[in-house]
């Protein structure tokens, strides 16, 4: 299948329910569990990095970053590392803040990172002693897993880490597979301190991961126990790839190295069930790195461990989630986030080039090229993730030769997810979604759109804030952000749309040629709204003008419909029938029959630094009231910048 930059002219869609996904197993097509175990090499035969000692290879390999990479690592040489009191583990429990355990985690991970790649680089010794505080220190924890999602991991569902039992997360699984390769690579520089530093951390990663994953089924990641429209999101590749990682360089036992990875594997094709043919991320670009990047870079390390034999990067849905990243890129930093990602980012370069090499995309490899143009340092940084340093040493040269481009089609549709992207001449972006409001970090935002201009913003989706408890609770849906009053929406009858599967698009349509997006939101909504059908409509009319249309059938009317826009800048309501919006220096119009319709401006502050950092300090919610009830009837708006 081709990636879906659109070469029909009309294209339909009607949607299965939720819980209906196609059953590819590719992984476990492509091998037996015994072919596997034929496959794999050991870790000496496939690991393409220099060992520790090679000298020579390693002054080649980080020639480019040496010297910063070592200044890097010196600023950590006399580091305090920080300890994590029970306290931080309970503050979780106790107000919902996740940062207090999670800042000295990752503050700790973020030294030893940094330390590793400066041994790697100078492999005098120099770091090795603090390197080696870290790892103790590490290895002295009783868990890996964060405060927030010990509920998760734990059978035992305390707030602070139970000694009894080791869950997996995504943190754990990252700590087990940076300590695989830390082993891998200072394991004889460590047995020369002591024998014992070596020894713990092997210890560690087979009863923190490589056990726990061998005898359980029970993490709702591996997707083992999947009920019938479960969700398999990003933890799945994330998880299964540190796992993977795990077995493939610390299990010595070939049977069950051999076992594990196929047990991996047999997870990981539950993702690629769970993903739509068309291969874009439903939980948007933020999480694309960790979502289809990660199943990248399981992909990869198994190619790598079978010598090519285990590889899947042929088919044609890998290569369609690869170049969604690509597509969904606006320009100057800006990209389409629905759900939970923010509208600032792109990506890593790294990654992203990696990606299109491994599937052949001219798309992807170019997007990558762009990016590492807009990065402001060239030091490279692992936090927990060594993997991808280690591969950003190899690619980083071939990355520079690059020539860089953005992606430059007119339309694209996913037809599966129900996303449509489309440029055109004057310099529009428009972005919007179908779908249903039980995606993968969901807001209740069926029929939404972004609208940019220039790069610019003008109509946006606000994102989300800073985690907490209630983000992922039953809570959810209080929060302003996750609502659909606060997205381009109607309120249809006093009524906003509602979570679930349940509540979804109808009858969507997508026409090229006009072009044009079309589909019925009344499905969205819970019963009392009272609606029949509510069209919306969006396209770019003969001047290049953008059109949103709502045409609307409701069952009876109670209340007064309103439309609502999010907007980046403070609107100007003061002349009837336009309102005035601005994006950077050009002067935006959006045009409404001010006889149908009364606009008021709402200030939406920003406290929230996740929000404040993409936004600035408040956001404007402009809502549309009808000037009198109606059963039938519609309401156009014009976007202009004349």
């Amino acid at each position: 299948m081709k990636p879906f930059i659109l070469t029909l002219l009309l294209a339909v869609y009607i949607p299965f329910p939720a819980s209906a996904y196609d059953k590819r197993d590719l992984l476990q097509q492509k091998a037996s569990l015994q072919q596997v175990r034929s496959a794999l090499l050991e870790p000496s035969e496939w690991v393409p990095y220099p060992a520790y000692s090679d000298r020579r290879a390693w002054e080649q390999l980080t020639d480019p970053f040496r010297e910063e990479q070592l200044k890097v690592g010196e600023r950590y040489l006399d580091y305090e590392w920080k300890v994590i009191r029970l306290t931080d583990y309970l503050d979780y429990s106790r107000t919902g803040a996740r940062t207090t355990m999670q800042d000295p985690f990752g503050s700790n991970c973020n030294a030893l990172s940094a330390l590793v790649l400066a041994e790697l680089c100078e492999g005098k010794g120099r770091f090795i002693d603090q390197i080696a505080n870290g790892v103790w220190m590490f290895t002295e924890m009783t868990s890996w897993v964060l405060s927030a999602h010990l509920s998760s991991a734990q059978s035992s569902k305390l707030a602070i880490p139970d000694f009894r039992e080791q869950g997996i997360d995504l943190t754990s699984g990252d700590m087990g597979s940076f300590m695989a390769w830390v082993y891998y690579f200072f394991k004889e520089p460590f047995d020369q301190i002591n024998p014992l530093i070596a020894e713990r951390i092997k210890v560690n990663i087979q009863d923190r991961i490589l056990t726990p994953f061998r005898e359980r089924s029970d993490f709702w990641w591996q997707a083992f126990q999947l009920k019938p429209g479960g969700m398999v999101n990003n933890w799945n590749p994330w998880c299964n790839f540190n796992v993977l990682t795990c077995f493939l360089l610390m299990e010595t036992d070939p049977d069950k190295r051999a076992a594990g990875v196929y047990r991996a594997m047999v997870s990981t094709d539950e993702f690629i069930n769970y993903t739509h043919a068309d291969g874009a991320c439903e939980e948007g670009p933020s999480y694309w790195g960790h979502a289809a990047g990660k199943l990248y870079d399981f992909l990869q390390i198994l190619s790598y461990a079978s010598n090519g034999t285990l590889s899947v990067f042929q088919e044609p849905i890998i290569k369609n989630m690869g170049e969604y990243i690509a597509n969904s890129y606006i320009g100057n930093g800006w990209v389409v986030n629905f759900a939970d990602a923010s509208a600032r980012g792109g990506g890593d370069a790294g990654v992203i080039f990696r990606y299109g090499k491994a599937v052949n995309s001219p798309v992807m490899q170019r997007f990558a090229a762009y990016l590492n143009n807009r990065r402001p340092e060239r030091v490279i940084r692992a936090g927990r993730d060594l993997f991808r340093a280690l591969e950003d040493f190899r690619y980083t040269p071939q990355l520079q030769e690059q020539q860089p481009a953005l992606p430059a089609f007119k339309a694209v549709w996913y037809p599966e997810t129900e996303f449509c992207y489309l440029k055109n001449d004057n310099g529009f972006f428009f972005a919007a979604k179908g779908g249903n409001n039980a995606e993968s970090h969901n807001h209740n935002d069926i029929g939404t759109f972004s609208l940019y201009i220039d790069a610019t913003p003008v109509f946006i989706d606000a994102g989300v804030g800073t985690y907490t408890r209630e983000t992922f609770s039953s809570a959810r849906y209080t929060i302003w952000t996750m609502q659909s009053d606060y997205h381009n929406l109607p309120k249809i009858n006093n009524a906003s749309q509602a979570a679930g599967a349940a509540y979804r698009s109808r009858n969507v349509t997508f026409d090229e040629k006009k072009p044009m997006l079309s589909m019925d939101i009344s499905g969205a909504y819970p019963e009392q709204a009272g609606v029949r059908e509510w069209r919306r409509s969006y396209t770019f009319n003969k001047k290049g003008e953008f059109v949103l249309d709502d045409a609307f059938t409701l069952h009876n009317a109670t209340a007064p419909n309103q439309v609502n826009f999010m907007v980046s800048e403070q609107p100007d309501i003061s002349q009837p029938g336009i309102v005035q919006l601005k994006a950077g220096d050009k002067q935006v119009k959006l045009r409404y029959d001010a006889a149908q319709l009364a606009p008021e401006i709402e200030t939406v502050p920003q406290p929230d630094p996740r929000l404040s950092n993409v936004w600035g300090k408040a956001l404007y919610r402009i809502t549309f009231n009808a000037r009198k009830l109606a059963q039938k009837g519609h309401y156009q708006f014009i976007v202009t910048t004349e």
